[in-house]
């Protein structure tokens, strides 16, 4: 007993509700095997009672017909009734073969006998009407097919009554079984669930001890307290709760640092963000391609269009990158915004190139609508170099730096980092937008 006040409360229900269970099991076992019974009569009874039942109506119906339809013609002896009685007989043949389906018993072995008499009788009748033998066919009818057919008829209502009361009683079975069912289920189920409810009221008593503990902690969280440790005794499900809620803490403030870090032009993460994703994936042996991002020519832009044009561009930027990366990337990717003019892609090695070159095309269709068009005819601007030196600039372009992580035997920021100021260097020298692949393992 004292283990069990100890438990984890998924023990606790365990333990509380093995004999709902059992008990369920038992009352569903027994209410599915009744139910398989019932369901395979019913089955009997729709396809077998039933059906022989509406064959034996239709029948009787068929030979009525056939009975007037045969007085008929031999009083106005109308060939077109000929017909007519044909396409009874056809469906007398049909209504034969149906029943011969059907399992017999005594009553309906002596039915199909007497149809086969009645069609040998009926088969003379119809050699004698082809014949236009009136008279042949006045006497086969008097003395064949009348008393053939009024024993058929006695052999129908005599099976037809025995088929009703066996359908009365299946179907007086099968309610009282479904009512021994219902009520022997009901049973085992109130046993069960009578036999858990001292379990279910101290379980239902402690999770509401936790759960006010735990609520308390939700409010400290969300005011903003992400040091508030929420204490429970014990080992179970609630204690480790509380110590979810502890990890919880601890991950909102790196969360509102990320947050913080992040760029507010683009809204991009920054560099804490950036340097977690390529630890997190060193760490777990992930091979990946860096690519810095950089704008050639910003300043000169910025400078000479003022702040607000140069934060437009940069906001475009970070938005054709997102753009390119959600197309031709992953979803587990990061688009970073160190800071200024200067992006970094996390992606796939694969998807690198691919991600470059589609950046580089897109920002070459962009650029002339962020100059005037005196400035695109031109083709160039003026403005200072860094080191104050007043000359002519080309319009922006931009330059991509990608490097491998796998072609390090142990990669670390640090290296990537190196690789990648080297190759922006060498790209800042080129002419127009390009991007280069670092291939020199190390």
């Amino acid at each position: 007993m004292l283990h069990y006040l100890f438990a984890t409360v998924t023990k606790k229900v365990v333990v509380g509700y093995l004999v709902v269970v059992f008990f369920l099991l038992l009352a569903v076992g027994f209410a599915l095997s009744r139910l398989h019974q019932q369901t395979a009569r019913t089955e009997q009874l729709v396809n077998v009672d039933f059906r022989a039942f509406e064959l034996g109506r239709d029948l009787q119906q068929n030979l009525l017909a056939q009975e007037n339809i045969e007085k008929q013609l031999l009083i106005i002896r109308d060939p077109a009734l000929k017909e007519l009685r044909a396409n009874r007989n056809a469906e007398l043949v049909r209504f034969q073969h149906q029943l011969s389906k059907i399992p017999q018993n005594e009553l309906s072995q002596i039915l199909m006998a007497e149809i086969s008499d009645y069609r040998q009788a009926d088969l003379s009748l119809s050699e004698a009407l082809a014949r236009n033998d009136w008279q042949l066919a006045e006497n086969v009818s008097a003395g064949k097919m009348v008393p053939i057919r009024l024993r058929l008829l006695e052999v129908l209502a005599d099976l037809r009554q025995q088929q009703q009361l066996g359908i009365n009683n299946d179907l007086s079975v099968l309610s009282a079984q479904s009512n021994e069912a219902y009520q022997l289920t009901l049973l085992f189920s109130l046993i069960g669930i009578a036999l858990s409810a001292p379990v279910a009221l101290t379980v239902v008593l402690s999770i509401h001890r936790s759960v006010n503990t735990l609520k308390k902690a939700t409010q400290e969280i969300s005011d903003g307290s992400f040091e508030h440790q929420p204490k429970l005794s014990g080992n179970d499900e609630f204690a480790q709760l509380a110590q979810g809620f502890s990890q919880m803490g601890r991950k909102l403030r790196e969360l509102e640092q990320l947050r913080l870090d992040a760029n507010p032009l683009t809204g991009l993460p920054g560099n804490l963000a950036i340097d977690r994703e390529i630890d997190l994936r060193i760490e777990r042996h992930n091979p990946f391609a860096h690519l810095y991002i950089d704008l050639d020519n910003f300043k000169v832009y910025s400078d000479r269009y003022g702040y607000n044009a140069g934060s437009d561009v940069l906001a475009r930027v970070g938005q054709l990158i997102q753009q390119v990366v959600g197309e031709h990337g992953t979803d587990q990717d990061l688009v970073g915004h160190i800071g200024g003019d200067d992006y970094v892609v996390i992606t796939e090695p694969a998807a690198a190139e691919p991600i470059a070159q589609k950046i580089i095309d897109i920002f070459s269709e962009q650029v002339p609508s962020f100059y005037s068009l005196e400035d695109r005819e031109a083709g160039e601007v003026a403005g200072q170099d860094r080191y104050g030196v007043e000359r002519t600039f080309p319009l922006m372009t931009i330059s991509v730096a990608v490097i491998f992580s796998d072609h390090y035997e142990y990669p670390s920021r640090l290296l990537i980092s190196q690789a990648c100021a080297r190759l922006k260097e060498y790209l800042k020298g080129q002419q127009g937008s390009n991007y280069m692949v670092g291939r020199q393992k190390s």
